[in-house]
Parts: C-alpha cells; sequence; structure tokens
C-alpha cells in the first residue's frame, strides 16, 4: 500500500491529491480546499453527495478565526472551542466573505474542527486548513486502520499511518442561529455543550 510519511503528506496535499490520515476519531480522506479541483476528488472518492458539506480540519482556533465572518465568531462558539479544542467539536459557524472555497452544502457557512491528533495539526500549520470526511464510501462504516483504507480504495491511495483510529464521532454543533443546534451526537455529550455554550 501507499504509505506516505508526513512531508510525503503534506507536499501530495499542497499538489492537489487526496490523503488519507488518521484523527483522533477514525481515518479520514483530507485535501487542500484551496485547490482547484481537489474537494471534487474527495467527493468522487467517497461517493458523497454535493449537498453535504465538508468539515475543515484546523491546526488552532487562530487558524479557525480566518475561516469565520467576524461576527459569526460569537461568545457560545469561543466558549466551545476554549473549552473543547483540540477535540472531538465540529463547529458550524457563518463562513468569512470572499471565503469561495467548493465545499459542498451551504456555502454561507463552514463547519471546523480542531483535533486531539498532533500529526493533522502539524499538516495544518504547514498545508493550511484541511477538508476532510471520515475515510469510507458515503453512508457505510468509517475504517480504523491504513489498511483498511487500502482494502477499501485502492493500493495506490495516499495513506498517513497512525495504527488504530476508532473512537466516537465529533459531536456537531450549528451556532449560526440564536441558540447552539445539535446536528450529530458524538464524543461530546449535549449536556456538556449547553452548560458551557450558554454559560
Amino acid at each position: 500500500m501507499t504509505v506516505v510519511g508526513e512531508q510525503d503528506a503534506a507536499r501530495a496535499l499542497s499538489a492537489g491529491a487526496v490523503v488519507a490520515v488518521p484523527t483522533d476519531t477514525v481515518y479520514g480522506l483530507a485535501a487542500d480546499p484551496s485547490r482547484p479541483g481537489a474537494t471534487a476528488l474527495l467527493f468522487a472518492l467517497k461517493d458523497r453527495p454535493g449537498d453535504v458539506a465538508l468539515p475543515v480540519l484546523v491546526a488552532d482556533g487562530a487558524q479557525a478565526r480566518h475561516l469565520v465572518d467576524p461576527e459569526g465568531w460569537t461568545p457560545a462558539l469561543d466558549r466551545l472551542v476554549q473549552e473543547f479544542w483540540p477535540g472531538a467539536l465540529t463547529v458550524v459557524a457563518r463562513r468569512r466573505a470572499g471565503l469561495v472555497w467548493d465545499l459542498g452544502g451551504d456555502a454561507g457557512t463552514i463547519g471546523l474542527r480542531c483535533p486531539a491528533a498532533d500529526v493533522v495539526r502539524r499538516l495544518c500549520r504547514v498545508v493550511g486548513p484541511l477538508a476532510a470526511t471520515s475515510a469510507n464510501p458515503h453512508g457505510q462504516a468509517p475504517l480504523t486502520t491504513a489498511q483498511d483504507v487500502v482494502a477499501c480504495f485502492g493500493a495506490d491511495q495516499p495513506v498517513l499511518d497512525g495504527g488504530t483510529c476508532g473512537e466516537p464521532p465529533s459531536t456537531v454543533v450549528d451556532l449560526t442561529g440564536d441558540t447552539p443546534r445539535c446536528l450529530r451526537a458524538g464524543a461530546i455529550g449535549w449536556d456538556e455543550i449547553l452548560r458551557v455554550s450558554l454559560r
């Protein structure tokens, strides 16, 4: 299988390729959304419908802020980021004007996560924010090892091997309205999300 190191993964991502990466939850398929056609490759590889938006992985909160409308970076969003990043929390916020990445779904919003996976955050620092989704065909179970990824997507698929990744998915919170809304239950309980966001 095509196992790559961090430097080769960064080069491949910067060239517009899709690379499978280990995260703190499961393996993901990642692409640089600033490269023309890169997210289209990701959608095609996963067979993901275009109306299902791709979340974006970031190195830290500062990188995330550059992608969000300044008025959309609300106190509730800031509290959640401070409390749960890096970690299994995806926040959906209003996208910064002029950010025309093809992420699918609503072009006015963006889903952001800072994973508790050092290797992914390092890639984000080198390449920039990465559009990513779980490494599996759409609607099927997430893949938890590099070997599983290759068995599913073929020997030519670049994979950064990080061992076994099989933790619960991130909790997804929509913060574009007046109150937080749960889009997906995950590793962080909803009671905890409300406790932090509404305090």
